[in-house]
């Protein structure tokens, strides 16, 4: 059987006349990405029913799928020949450097033939289209994100050219199939997917930077190799230009390079997302973006660089977009038409609809119908004809009641599942590019980033709309951002998303473990996309002794320690909630600060070498970043000091094991909440230990108490030498008695 053969500078394919894939060919360095022995044809056509008489009659009537069984190439116009259906597709190939581009321009579909003779409708009936489907061997590397499996010797992706594709995989043993789908009603003549490849990561980010280039994309290839990518971030919820100053302080004190913005700092709101969309500017705004862009220029002067952190698919239900009209765009779980015409005004108990009401929402807080402009509440519904909902409020949300005539077309309110004070967008209108004009002028004010919170809100499809609604934000400003990070990803996202996900709080208690079983897990996994993900969010905790068990103790040093160096080991950042109350209140918030300092300065120097950052990626050793005495960073393996001052948790200590064995014996300690003075035990004298600022600094005096045990001053980081075994100041540290100022 003859083959037809699509080339690139990058790789070679081959596929038959019978559209079968038969090879797909590194050039640079001779690897097959094909798995052998699946019957996968690259084209497919789906029909929701068969519609063609003939066909109808002898197959059943349910979704079919009509794989391609023939093909045929003019130039660069492929025609695509399917199974049983009486149709061909013509897709036009496009083979640049690094990748094959395949766009769908139309069918060969002849009005008059006899299929089609007698039907009223537009042809061919397609309800999706199989752009691309690659049957790809297993390589060490499979990125869920960005449709890729790859190692150092080949690189191979399906991916979108345009967010309307669909892309996803399917497993086989030994390989995936790499599909891309057009679907109707979407977009299908006219749709666009490739084929990227290359010889390992290097050639193959090169291939995916050609093809964002030539289709005008976001540079999510560029954003990934940004110098400022693996920077941690100080967020901030209440800035304005009164605290500018404050809060450029602090960053600086930490080391920040990022900061991020919440929305809040700048628009009204009253409870939870409740004014979403609205976006009226707070009352320290007067210019609006005008004061914004000055806010702006003094943290850029501070050699810090802003972003904005929004939720782009959120709608408040106290915004004008609810109330008092609800607008016609907002999101719909169902679908219900009324049975009966409600009154203009009075109460209305039921609602009485023709579809089934099944499963309908009920949980508290989510049970909302939109008729027109007005907002219904009910309690619950009946599960049998006729179709009613029962114990309906009517003017939820103080909407304005309105008659609602037979027939009317509404339906279940897609309420945001977080705290139920927002609702979300129907994708598939234009209110998500109203919205993007409001973020784009803040944005546009000097933001050089963005954080897409409750990007998960969409109507379905959502490996579609979730990038979609953050690519129609994107697309509005007026100079692309450095990067997005959001709070959900689809495909195509990729190209703009090169900060991924950053996780939500977790309490000191927990924190170390969640850093394990969340970011530090899910970093591998991002690695095989090529990304980073955010470590954050975290929170800032104020030591309190009557608080609840997993807070009191507070955030502590080693915690952001653990943190931080987990993230810097996969070149990630984390992201710090700072409000000021708690900055203010947090007894040891130097320390943590000079943490966050050194790490943010170990990320922008590079100075980790490849072994440090696989030893950072144990989930169990502890490291911290200890400054020597010739003023050089020093990375030592921790271990904690469990029960120190006979299990009083105030102390908190760890054990630091040098890399050079030589070095006298250290621990490091501090106080959680304040200043306590520990009183060693009669066992210590004064030429046992030294007590130090910095782990090689000069010795400071050793106070003694008058019984004449040595009492240590326990409040910021200090440090403990000994020219006994480390096991000595252990032992020393657990027997202290600690004694509050």
């Amino acid at each position: 059987m003859n083959t037809i053969t699509i080339e690139t500078a990058t790789f070679t394919m081959t596929v038959g006349e019978d559209a079968q894939v038969r090879s797909l060919v590194i050039k640079a360095t001779g690897a097959e990405c094909i798995a052998p022995g699946h019957e996968i044809p690259l084209f497919a056509s789906t029909q929701r029913r068969p519609f063609n008489n003939e066909i109808k009659l002898a197959w059943p009537n349910k979704r079919t799928t009509y794989p391609a069984n023939r093909l045929r190439r003019e130039g660069d116009l492929l025609t695509i020949g399917f199974a049983i259906a009486p149709y061909e597709a013509l897709v036009r190939v496009r083979e640049a450097k690094g990748y094959a581009a395949f766009t769908l321009e139309g069918w060969i579909c002849p009005p008059d033939a006899a299929h089609y003779r007698n039907l009223k409708l537009d042809v061919p009936p397609v309800a999706e289209f199989r752009l691309l489907q690659l049957p790809v061997a297993n390589r060490r590397n499979f990125g869920v994100w960005l449709n890729v499996s790859w190692d150092d010797d080949a690189a191979v992706a399906v991916v979108a050219a345009e967010p309307l594709v669909e892309i996803d995989s399917d497993p086989l043993p030994g390989a995936r199939v790499l599909h891309a789908t057009l679907a109707s009603g979407r977009r299908l003549v006219g749709g666009t997917a490739a084929i990227v490849a290359g010889g390992g990561e290097a050639a193959f980010l090169d291939a995916m930077e050609e093809l964002e280039e030539d289709y005008g994309l976001p540079r999510g290839v560029a954003s990934r190799r940004s110098d400022r990518i693996n920077a941690s971030i100080y967020w901030t919820w209440n800035m304005t230009p009164e605290t500018v100053d404050w809060h450029i302080e602090q960053a600086r004190r930490g080391g920040f390079r990022m900061m991020l913005i919440y929305y809040t700092a700048f628009f009204k709101t009253h409870r939870g997302y409740d004014t979403l969309g609205d976006y009226d500017w707070r009352d320290e705004y007067p210019e609006g973006p005008e004061t914004l862009r000055k806010l702006l220029a003094k943290i850029k002067a501070a050699g810090i660089t802003p972003g904005f952190h929004t939720l782009q698919t959120h709608i408040g239900m106290a915004s004008r977009y609810v109330t008092p009209v609800a607008d016609p765009r907002l999101g719909k779980t169902r679908l219900f038409t009324l049975r009966q015409a409600l009154p203009p005004s009075g109460e209305v108990s039921e609602i009485e609809v023709e579809e089934t009401t099944l499963n309908a929402p009920l949980h508290d807080g989510i049970r909302v119908l939109q008729f027109g402009g007005e907002l219904f509440e009910y309690e619950g519904y009946t599960s049998t004809p006729p179709y009613r909902f029962t114990g309906v409020k009517r003017g939820f949300c103080g909407t304005l009641p309105q008659g609602h005539p037979q027939g009317v077309i509404g339906g279940t309110l897609d309420v945001s599942e977080f705290g139920g004070t927002s609702c979300y967008i129907n994708q598939n209108t234009d209110l998500q590019d109203e919205i993007a004009d409001k973020i784009a002028k803040v944005c546009d004010a000097g933001m050089e980033f963005c954080y897409f919170d409750g990007s998960e809100g969409v109507n379905a499809p959502c490996g579609v709309n979730v990038a979609l609604s953050q690519y129609r934000v994107v697309s509005k400003f007026a100079t692309p951002p450095l990067f997005t990070e959001g709070a959900a990803k689809s495909h195509f996202g990729w190209h703009v998303q090169a900060g991924a996900n950053a996780f939500d709080v977790f309490g000191p208690a927990a924190f170390k473990a969640k850093i394990v079983e969340f970011p530090l897990a899910e970093a591998s996994l991002m690695r095989q996309d090529f990304t980073r993900l955010d470590f954050g969010w975290w929170r800032i905790y104020v030591p309190d002794d009557k608080a609840a068990e997993d807070v009191k103790i507070g955030t502590q040093p080693d915690m952001w320690e653990f943190g931080t160096s987990r993230a810097a080991a996969w070149d990630c950042p984390a992201t710090i909630q700072m409000e000021p109350a708690f900055v203010k209140a947090h007894p040891r918030m130097d320390d943590l600060f000079e943490v966050m300092r050194r790490w943010e300065d170990v990320r922008r120097t590079g100075w980790l070498t490849p072994e440090q950052k696989l030893a950072l990626r144990s989930p169990t050793q502890e490291h911290h970043l200890l400054v020597n005495g010739k003023g050089d960073y020093e990375l030592a393996e921790c271990d904690i000091v469990e029960g120190a001052a006979q299990g009083d948790y105030h102390l908190r200590a760890f054990v630091c094991r040098r890399a050079d064995p030589s070095l006298p014996a250290l621990v490091t300690y501090w106080h959680t909440a304040g200043e306590a003075t520990a009183l060693l035990p009669k066992t210590v004298a004064a030429d046992d230990i030294e007590l130090c600022a910095t782990p090689d600094g000069p010795a400071m005096e050793l106070p003694v108490d008058s019984d004449g045990r040595i009492a240590l001053p326990v409040g910021n980081r200090l440090y403990l030498r000994s020219r006994h075994a480390a096991e000595f100041l252990v032992d020393a540290l657990k027997m202290a008695e600690l004694q509050a100022k």
